[in-house]
């Protein structure tokens, strides 16, 4: 793919004012011959592959080739190649930057993974990007925006199957300290390991799922052992689920 002659589309789950739209936009104009963007008038995080169906989508729009759309990142993706980029579709989609790393079972659980992931189903070329970081305050953007175009002039040499999106995530170092670029596994980290218990103001019982998790960081090969060491870490994910050693055992104890 010739990026410079290429229109891109760009999510995300934070919202369409989020500062990783605003350093992914700046990015991409460096890269794209058109840059687009329909994204979430307000956060959602944590959303997943949801798709509205229930209520009426609107489009707002805040600028030239920039949309907000009450709904989903799914939602998102969806009016934006189908009706906002419906006269010209875009050459490939991205999603982010994303504030907070995906790593491990993050996927499951996020909406900017599952930006790309509509992308994909879309038959378009998707990427998610996120940056992680440590420190809420202090998330080294820099890093994120001065590594994307070396990760998608990169990508965009090779085609790669369709059903497949490439997760990216930038680790939580300047840019001049990142250790390079690797391709890994997904790794295991499950969010949510911690619920806190409270009570609202009429004596009722809630619970707020925590931010602790279960982590592996470092075992060999994944990316968040990757992340951790400084590298920007590469993963391409399958729209297929199918677990297919399970699939030959099963089709042999039913025939």
């Amino acid at each position: 793919m010739n990026l410079a002659k290429s229109r891109v589309l760009i999510s995300n789950d934070d919202g369409i004012a989020a500062p990783g739209m605003k350093v992914l936009i700046r990015a991409a104009t460096a890269l794209f011959r058109e840059v687009w963007v329909v994204a979430p008038e307000t956060e959602q995080s944590a959303t997943s592959h949801s798709l509205t169906l229930r209520r009426p989508l609107r489009i707002r729009r805040v600028a030239t080739r920039r949309y907000a759309v009450d709904g989903t990142p799914t939602d998102s993706v969806l009016l934006g190649v189908q009706e906002v980029m419906k006269a010209a579709p875009p050459d490939m989609v991205l999603s982010g930057i994303n504030r907070g790393g995906n790593l491990g079972e993050d996927i499951t659980y996020s909406g900017t993974v599952a930006a790309a992931m509509e992308g994909t189903l879309l038959g378009i070329p998707s990427v998610a990007l996120s940056q992680f970081y440590r420190d809420r305050q202090t998330v080294p953007w820099k890093t994120g925006e001065v590594w994307t175009a070396t990760v998608l002039k990169h990508l965009a040499r090779i085609d790669w199957p369709t059903g497949v999106l490439m997760n990216v995530n930038f680790p939580d170092v300047a840019p001049e300290k990142v250790t390079g670029i690797e391709v890994v596994r997904q790794g295991r980290r499950k969010i949510g390991g911690e619920l806190q218990p409270g009570k609202d103001p009429r004596g009722d019982a809630y619970f707020w799922v925590g931010a602790s998790r279960d982590e592996e960081k470092f075992r060999p090969g994944s990316d968040l052992e990757a992340v951790e060491r400084g590298a920007v870490a590469i993963t391409p994910l399958t729209m297929d689920l199918t677990h297919t050693a399970t699939l030959k055992k099963l089709k042999g104890a039913f025939t």
